[in-house]
């Protein structure tokens, strides 16, 4: 079966997030004062063919961990559709 993942990549929390704090100085510039924090990640959308969604979870899973993000620095989590 195929499937398709929509995996987000975004730094952990306890991290500073130099691109949002730029983001979020900017909007402020123009105008949007109640924005509070910006975060930036990554959206990743990946085709996996796999016998079933448990399968499917596991392989994507592995390439977050082993490829896709850096857990030092990075949490991620994904979503699954049958297509």
């Amino acid at each position: 079966m195929k499937y398709l993942a929509e995996i987000n990549i975004m730094p952990l929390k306890a991290l500073l997030d130099p691109q949002g704090k730029a983001v979020k100085s900017s909007m402020h510039n123009i105008g949007y004062k109640t924005v509070t924090d910006v975060r930036i990640g990554k959206h990743i959308t990946l085709d996996i063919e796999a016998d079933d969604e448990a399968h499917a979870k596991q392989k994507v899973n592995e390439a977050c961990e082993k490829i896709l993000s850096n857990p030092i620095m990075e949490s991620f989590e994904f979503t699954l559709k049958l297509v």
